[in-house]
């Protein structure tokens, strides 16, 4: 089978059901894991796919993701492409588990998708962090200007709360929306954790939010608790959210996250 996958999420899951050889070609984000999706054709970026380099590799197979604004679009123009397409948008962890599920069985490998959601569902349920006395309000920035956040219907929401947190966006009904700086003010986290989707980890800057005008009272800038965890852990719904759920308890304790040995 030759697949095209649209988005770093679902390279990440091919790979992870060991079905890496069905890659021909990922998105222009696909960066993990660096030894498979190096060496593969690239067609673009998950928000501007060419169509052309998508059907010149020939896929049996379109795996794409509907997770942010503008990937419908992507979608429509890759729907006109006459090549079959698995569409996944997943809210919440249970629909990534799921995820995992259904990518498995369109590739063949059944067991491997029961066995990668039941590992995954375990490993967040060990994680889970004790409710601390006074729980932490933690905001996760997807977008740095504006300020970007995630609202109730995003995995990012129950990743907090797994980690002993609370979004301050947990009852709007949304995937995520741009917050001002009065909604910012009367949110006044204790944790603000950039999490920008498309930057390196290397160029976030903490201070990028402290000198926001209006945020220097908040009580996450005044403590000094911005912190960098990068989009490849919180916002690509696959197998390493499992990190990125560490690394989000590590934020609300207040310790530092250690790598594996």
């Amino acid at each position: 089978m030759r697949i095209v996958s649209h988005s770093c999420s679902n390279t990440e899951i091919i790979c992870a059901l060991g079905c890496a050889d069905y890659l021909v070609g990922v998105d222009d984000h696909s960066d993990y894991p660096a030894d498979i999706v190096d060496n593969l054709p690239k067609v673009g970026p998950d928000l501007d796919v060419d169509p052309d380099k998508v059907i010149a590799l020939k896929p049996d197979l379109i795996i794409a993701s509907d997770t942010v604004p503008g990937h419908d679009q992507v979608i429509s123009r890759l729907s006109d492409c006459d090549i079959p397409i698995l569409v996944r948008a997943p809210r919440c962890l249970q629909d990534i588990a799921a995820d995992f599920i259904k990518i498995a069985q369109v590739l063949g490998v059944p067991e491997r998708g029961h066995q990668l959601a039941d590992q995954f569902l375990e490993q967040l349920d060990s994680l889970t962090a004790s409710r601390l006395e006074q729980p932490q309000k933690v905001l996760v920035e997807w977008w740095p200007k504006p300020v970007i956040v995630p609202g109730r219907q995003s995995w990012a929401t129950s990743l907090i709360q797994l980690a002993g947190g609370i979004n301050p966006l947990a009852d709007d009904d949304c995937q995520s929306r741009p917050i001002s700086t009065e909604e910012a003010q009367q949110f006044n986290p204790d944790v603000i954790v950039m999490s920008w989707c498309g930057v390196p980890e290397r160029n976030y800057r903490p201070n990028i939010v402290s000198r926001r005008e209006g945020w220097e009272d908040i009580s996450a800038v005044r403590n000094h608790r911005i912190v960098a965890i990068s989009e490849a852990f919180l916002g690509r719904p696959g197998p390493r959210l499992v990190t990125g759920l560490k690394k989000l308890c590590a934020a609300v304790t207040g310790q530092p996250y250690r790598e594996p040995a």
